[in-house]
C-alpha cells in the first residue's frame, strides 16, 4: 500500500490479494468494504472472476462461515460468496472518495479565497473523479 491520494489516506486501487494467507484475505475483504469503487474476485470453485461493489460482509470464526455479499458491476442478482471460495480479491476500481474529504475540500476553499478567486460551496462532480 504505498500510493497516496490528495487527503493521505492510502488508495487500494490496483492492489491485490490472494488466499495463500488467511489473516491478509480476511484484512482485504474488510477494507474493500469500506473502499468505495468496485472491486474484482476470483473464486476457488470456478475460476469466474467478479466484478462488483461490496455492500456487506459477515466475519465469522472460519472462512467458511465468513461471507461477502458483492453487487455486479453488470447489473446481475446481488451475490454471496463464502471467503473460503476466494481465490483473489483486487481493487479493480477508482475510489470514488478519493481526496474528498471534508479537508481536502476545506484547504481548496481556502487556497483559492486567498487567491482571489471564486470560491463556492458546490460540490464537485463524480463524474470527473
Amino acid at each position: 500500500m504505498s500510493d497516496k491520494s490528495t487527503d493521505n489516506r492510502v488508495t487500494l486501487q490496483g492492489l491485490a490479494c490472494d488466499a495463500s494467507n488467511p489473516h491478509q484475505l480476511r484484512r482485504a475483504l474488510d477494507e474493500a468494504l469500506d473502499y468505495r469503487g468496485d472491486i474484482t474476485i476470483t473464486r476457488k470453485s470456478s475460476g469466474e472472476s467478479i466484478q462488483g461493489y461490496v455492500f456487506d460482509r459477515t466475519s465469522a470464526a472460519t472462512l467458511s462461515d465468513s461471507k461477502i455479499r458483492i453487487i455486479p458491476t453488470n447489473g446481475g442478482q446481488r451475490i454471496t460468496i463464502p471467503y473460503d471460495d476466494i481465490a483473489q480479491v483486487r481493487f479493480t476500481g477508482k475510489d470514488t472518495a478519493a481526496g474528498r474529504s471534508f479537508d481536502t475540500w476545506m484547504k481548496k476553499y481556502v487556497r483559492n479565497k486567498l487567491a482571489g478567486e471564486a470560491a463556492n460551496i458546490e460540490p464537485e462532480s463524480l463524474d470527473d473523479a
